[in-house]
């Protein structure tokens, strides 16, 4: 590379080689609240609009079969082309790529406030998902290598892991507040004037990384790879919407199989791969991953089961419903803040297996839900410590997905762990719906609650899978010196 991590930062020299800096600089403050703050509004981003998806319907005369393509034209793309990007941005400029990706978010969402037609609006969602795709891994491939490995990455990885997990749940109850208060075109206008922002400051203070050679992107592997994913996320789209057994679904599902080993074997005899086989063979990044893709699959599409629990079964409003997941995001904003000092007493798998075990209980524990409000205590307090450990067990797979990588890998390791990210947020709800709808024995409230119960069961059971596979395949790493 052309630059040191300290000059991509745009930091001031740090200390010697080999002794990672402790404490925050001034201007790696102000980097790290850059990124943090782009990665926050693309979560919000994610959640805002799902309240306010009725109210769209009705003022641009969606039909009613056709609305779920407005979150699902933004999924397939900010899923597909993650870990294209994520390469891209370490072959042609991170900041480069950051930059670029916020110029587009900032152009689709002010296209989707000013939507006269439902085409308007899906294209402006599209042109958002390639700029998540794009943003995300840019930004967080820029606070690894700004960061090094040690107390300051983890502390940079909590933050944003927190702020990531809380702007999820922000969102949801943004949505529902701008759509009251002033009109759902607001949840859009409002990413204007923060990538605005970010746009003016980011390249005062983030030096562009590029490699000294232009490099050549792997065409075909980066065609088959992107192709595969998005087929396979509009299959499990299809069986959340039509059922597992569609023929859509299962179409879709085998075709990005397909194409996923195409691109397997495309990887084999390329000479530069899109992405080294040698870095999927890491035990860190595949079992990290994996790891990962339980902590988001899970805790995110638990959302589902309570907002019916809380709707259905109890009868709170949905605006009082978005309003108790705000405890979850104290949760996460709690887990996030003290990963760091976790992961410094007992290290990386350790924090990964304990944040596990704590969702494994506290999720199990909300199989006792009754069907009156007085159960509201149990559903607040376990989502909080479920939420907790959550973010613990994700920001122990990020430190250890993207630790032990050369500073050009850290685009690609990145762009795994985003992928693991969104691909994980986007298998859970159709599974959990499907588990419950399955479950569901007759009519009525008491038919819902045991349908989410058999759900909420299941998701702690693919959560314990997930501790054990870790347990058995991911190296004990030690503690960071802080």
């Amino acid at each position: 590379m052309s630059v040191t991590d300290t000059e991509v930062a745009g930091a001031a020299p740090g200390p010697a080689v080999g002794t990672p800096p402790t404490v925050l600089t001034p201007r790696l403050r102000l980097v790290l609240v850059l990124l943090l703050t782009t990665q926050f509004m693309l979560a919000v981003d994610f959640a805002i609009l799902n309240v306010a998806l009725p109210v769209i319907g009705e003022g641009l005369g969606f039909p009613l079969a056709h609305l779920q393509w407005i979150g699902t034209a933004f999924a397939l793309c900010a899923a597909g082309f993650t870990l294209l990007f994520g390469r891209v941005a370490d072959l042609f400029g991170r900041r480069r790529l950051f930059l670029a990706g916020l110029v587009v978010l900032g152009a689709a969402s002010l296209m989707g406030g000013l939507a006269r037609n439902p085409e308007m609006l899906i294209t402006a969602r599209v042109f958002q998902g390639l700029a998540t795709a794009a943003v995300t891994p840019a930004a967080l491939s820029l606070m690894t290598t700004s960061f090094p490995e040690g107390p300051l990455r983890q502390k940079a990885l909590g933050l944003n892991g927190a702020l990531m997990s809380s702007g999820f749940t922000t969102g949801a109850i943004l949505g529902g507040v701008l759509t009251d208060l002033l009109s759902w075109r607001w949840a859009f206008f409002i990413n204007v004037p923060v990538a605005i922002a970010v746009l003016l400051i980011a390249p005062r203070v983030i030096k562009e990384s590029r490699p000294d050679e232009r490099p050549k992107l792997d065409v075909p592997g980066a065609v088959s790879v992107t192709l595969g994913l998005l087929a396979v996320i509009f299959g499990l789209t299809q069986a959340g919407e039509k059922g597992w057994g569609s023929a859509s679904a299962l179409l879709s599902l085998a075709a990005g199989v397909v194409l996923l080993l195409v691109f397997y074997a495309i990887e084999r005899k390329v000479s530069r791969p899109l992405v080294p086989l040698g870095m999927l063979g890491k035990r860190s990044v595949a079992w990290g991953n994996f790891a990962g893709l339980i902590a988001f699959l899970t805790f995110t599409s638990l959302v589902f089961p309570l907002t019916l629990y809380l709707q259905e079964v109890l009868g709170f409003s949905a605006l009082a419903a978005g309003l108790s997941f705000g405890v979850l995001g104290m949760g996460t904003v709690l887990g996030g803040v003290t990963a760091s000092k976790v992961i410094g007493r007992i290290g990386t798998k350790q924090t990964l297996i304990v944040g596990g075990l704590l969702q494994t209980v506290f999720t199990a524990a909300l199989v006792g839900l009754g069907d009156d409000r007085s159960w509201l205590w149990l559903m607040l307090v376990a989502s909080f410590l479920g939420g907790v450990g959550n973010m613990l067990a994700i920001v122990g797979f990020m430190v250890t997905a993207t630790s032990g990588h050369a500073d050009h890998e850290q685009g690609l390791a990145t762009g795994l762990a985003t992928m693991t990210q969104q691909v994980g947020i986007t298998m859970g709800t159709p599974i959990m719906s499907a588990v419950a709808t399955a479950a569901m024995v007759g009519t009525g409230a008491s038919a819902v609650l045991g349908g989410l119960k058999v759900a909420i069961a299941v998701n702690a059971a693919i959560v314990l899978f997930g501790v054990l596979a870790s347990i058995l395949f991911l190296r004990n790493e030690r503690p960071a010196v802080r």
